[in-house]
């Protein structure tokens, strides 16, 4: 049997009205009950089914004791979809010889390989469930738990609330979810019960640590279709734009808008990419709304390399310049200013929509073009082939713009940097696919040239940052005269670096195209 449910995290007083929300939407499909639930997850003293993705649980209901085990479990934009196989368990004890599913008992015995089971966590949750009904006849259970999760000595309050398919189109679970949360606040869950449950018991703690997230590697196989490699491609730049923004909203680390700017770029590279196979009036608009979130957080993350790379740097080399620090203390005020703007819009309904659409278009194939009958046999091209077409297209477009490097205008010299940022983002999508002693010496050339440009962009950040009203106070001559020394220094520092472009590129042109 699979599972498919939403996963939402609440805090106690929205889980305490959302029932009254249920019934403002008109989604109640009968009336909610509520019910006392008792979990005990087991595993062996060396976590070996957690470890092989299995969580294996004993659940009072009532009077009555259930065996059930969870297999293949994934958790991607708050959509759960996991294998399970339930049995009774008279009495309350474990019995994996019962596990009625031969495959998944024939594995968990060998996981266990003799060793007696032990209770690593459990949960007691106050459960409020009923079925909600859409207008298009899918059907689904609500459920709002609140309590504890326990393990040994430690404990933890716990909020959730989970949205399973019982009938009809999984679509439905992130319509569910705008209607219940429509002024925004939503956060997806990024773990399972089980997993909080193993976290408490061997880290004290029942969620990840919130930290800005880098972009992360994506496991492609050649032979798998491009649809699969563009889905878990797009499933990593969702985690990465959905963690940052709760990390911009929750921490004062100027890393966490620079991660969340550069996800929205890989999203949307990763659009520009995949567009012979997903192109779709849905990723259209999903484009359109990362452009311009990716243009908000731009606001601030620009005013922070000013302040700390560029501002920052020239303060610290010429101490003896006191209009640099007065200009330091100018900056964080700005900063804050934007920051607080920010972290009100990415709470806000449209923020929130774009992620919920995001994942719902990710997890529900939400690319399919019901008129396109080309779509089908596109989607199933090879990875390995569709990869090799993708980068040779994106390096043939960054031939293009390079063209007469050493007279390109300012506005082409910033055409060009965006389409060695795009080169760069592809390859390392595709990057898993070639053997690394190919793509490391393209890669390591690629970023060289990228600092170049780098340092273009940076100049043209200072001019336009340092020409806001609302940074330099006009009766502060130090900070003007200051902002002076900060335009003249970053522009005689790109054009320096601009001497060694050309050599830059003609490395890059030599290196070999590992994709052919």
């Amino acid at each position: 049997m699979s599972e498919i449910e939403l996963k939402l995290l609440l805090d106690e007083p929205t889980s305490r009205e959302l029932w009254a929300r249920v019934k403002a939407a008109k989604l109640a499909n009968g009336h909610p009950t509520t019910k006392t639930l008792r979990s005990i997850y087991l595993d062996s003293p060396e976590h070996s089914l957690n470890k092989a993705g299995i969580a294996l649980r004993l659940r009072r209901e009532g009077r009555r004791w259930v065996q059930t085990v969870k297999t293949k479990a994934e958790l991607h934009g708050g959509l759960s979809q996991v294998g399970e196989v339930e049995n009774p368990a008279p009495g309350g004890r474990p019995c994996p010889e019962a596990i009625p599913e031969a495959a998944i008992r024939e594995e968990v015995l060998h996981l266990l390989n003799g060793t007696p089971l032990q209770p690593v966590c459990e949960t007691v949750i106050k459960r409020s469930a009923g079925e909600l009904l859409l207008a298009d006849g899918t059907r689904a259970e609500l459920a709002v738990d609140i309590g504890e999760i326990r393990a040994g000595e430690r404990s933890a309050r716990f909020s959730e609330m989970e949205i399973e398919l019982i009938e009809g189109n999984p679509g439905g679970l992130f319509d569910i979810a705008h209607a219940l949360f429509p002024k925004g606040g939503l956060r997806f869950s990024r773990l399972s019960k089980a997993a909080r449950g193993y976290l408490l018991a061997e880290e004290g703690r029942i969620d990840l640590p919130l930290c800005p997230q880098n972009a992360k590697g994506v496991a492609i196989d050649p032979a798998q279709t491009a649809e699969l490699a563009a889905r878990d491609i797009l499933r990593e730049c969702l985690d990465q734009i959905a963690t940052n923004i709760l990390a911009v909203r929750k921490l004062d680390d100027a890393e966490g808008p620079h991660q969340l700017r550069i996800g929205l770029r890989r999203l949307r590279s990763a659009f520009s990419v995949f567009s012979p196979l997903l192109q779709s009036p849905e990723m259209e608009r999903l484009n359109g709304e990362a452009r311009w979130l990716g243009q908000e957080v731009g606001h601030l993350r620009d005013l922070d390399v000013v302040a700390n790379d560029i501002v920052g740097r020239d303060a610290k080399s010429h101490p003896d310049e006191p209009g640099l620090a007065a200009l330091s203390e100018a900056l964080p005020r700005r900063r804050a200013e934007l920051c607080d703007h920010l972290r009100k819009l990415l709470v806000d309904a449209r923020v929130q929509t774009f992620l919920i659409d995001l994942a719902r278009f990710v997890e529900t194939r939400g690319w399919l073009v019901p008129l396109d009958f080309g779509q089908t046999e596109r989607l199933a091209m090879p990875t390995g082939d569709f990869a090799g077409q993708a980068l040779k297209k994106r390096w043939k477009k960054v031939v293009k713009y390079a063209h007469g490097l050493e007279t390109l205008t300012t506005e082409q010299r910033h055409e060009l940097r965006k389409e060695l940022k795009k080169l760069r983002y592809v390859v390392e999508f595709f990057s898993p696919l070639y053997p690394a002693k190919h793509v490391d010496p393209f890669l390591k050339r690629l970023k060289r040239l990228q600092t170049v440009f780098g340092d273009l962009n940076d100049a043209a950040i200072v001019r336009t940052t340092l020409a806001e009203a609302e940074v330099l106070s006009a009766d502060d001559p130090a900070a003007q005269r200051a902002a002076g020394w900060v335009l003249g220094s970053s522009q005689a520092r790109a054009e320096v670096g601009w001497t060694r472009a050309t050599a830059l590129w003609r490395r890059l042109e030599k290196a070999r195209p590992f994709w052919k």
